[in-house]
């Protein structure tokens, strides 16, 4: 069986008083795209920093690729792409210029060099510009540059903090594009971001971090399956007749919109219960469906406990 891409057990660090990272366990598998939420000050940063040992954590460890991220940092990093939140470009370069800055830290002979800067800018359609210093750029392509940079060395496994950070919606369709470009050539994806829709379209599994503690991971249809576990269920019944009373021990609440329709909230899934009492008083069932909650939904009341106000 082969080693997860990344492996992180019982990590913690914390700043003074702050428990930033509170014995985190995280295990990301080879060729996913994993898909990292917490609000600002969740530890999001500081689980990536670790990952990339660019800070010490008080205990615990970390494995990526294989290999022990305190022991072989500089072997990782040869087969990592790292792209930070709030990341700048070398102003008075050009764009080829700062690809070939970065490219001179890999073993790499000047064709390969070429090449590889050639395909990267054309990759982030900034070709045209190669020859314009990074200055002059907007904030937008300043971010494509970035990325271009992150996939300089043909990395194997990529970190991703904040990737459409002040993209615009064609530059964020771009990134999105190249992160399933990335997985569909074998590698691994970790990323953070604010966007839920963007996490949520493009990640196999999610990991929801709040005050430094991991609070939920798996597939966003098992977090979603988690959480009405939790909260309950909203059930929408549909007849072609009126709806007459309805009561089962399980239903907290039942809110009639027509009289052939309701949301029926329930602590447990009950439709194959309703299914067959409704049927049993003649009525036509036209539809029953469960009301599924949105990632917001599930990230807002997990992280604050509550819904959207």
């Amino acid at each position: 069986m082969p080693s997860p891409a990344i492996l992180i057990e019982n990590l913690t660090k914390s700043y003074g008083t702050l428990k930033a990272v509170n014995s985190l366990n995280l295990e990301v598998k080879e060729g996913e795209v994993f898909g990292f939420l917490g609000p600002n000050g969740a530890g999001k940063t500081t689980t990536i920093l670790s990952m990339l040992n660019l800070i010490i954590p008080d205990s615990g460890r970390v494995e990526i690729l294989g290999m022990d991220v305190s022991k072989e940092p500089l072997k990782i990093k040869e087969r990592i792409g790292y792209l930070p939140e709030n990341a700048t470009v070398y102003g008075e370069l050009t764009a080829w210029k700062n690809l070939e800055f970065f490219a001179n830290f890999y073993r790499m002979s000047n064709a390969e060099k070429e090449k590889r800067i050639t395909d990267l800018l054309k990759m982030v359609g900034l070709w045209e510009v190669r020859y314009r210093k990074a200055k002059t750029f907007s904030k937008g392509m300043k971010q494509r540059l970035l990325i271009a940079q992150t996939f300089i060395n043909d990395p194997e496994l990529l970190i991703l903090d904040e990737p459409t950070s002040g993209l615009d919606p064609e530059g964020a369709h771009l990134v999105k594009r190249l992160i399933r470009e990335a997985q569909s050539e074998g590698r691994t994806v970790f990323f953070s971001s604010h966007i839920l829709s963007e996490v949520e379209e493009l990640s196999d599994r999610v990991g929801i971090i709040v005050r430094g503690n991991l609070k939920a991971v798996g597939t966003v249809g098992e977090i979603k399956r988690q959480f009405m576990e939790l909260e309950g269920y909203e059930i929408k019944v549909e007849t072609k007749e009126p709806l007459p009373a309805i009561e089962h021990p399980e239903i907290t609440r039942i809110e009639l919109v027509e009289p052939n329709r309701a949301i029926i909230f329930a602590r447990t899934d009950i439709r194959e219960e309703l299914s067959r009492a409704l049927s049993e008083k003649g009525l036509t069932i036209l539809g029953l469906d469960i009301e599924e909650p949105s990632l917001e939904d599930v990230f807002l009341k997990t992280v604050y406990g509550r819904d959207e106000e």
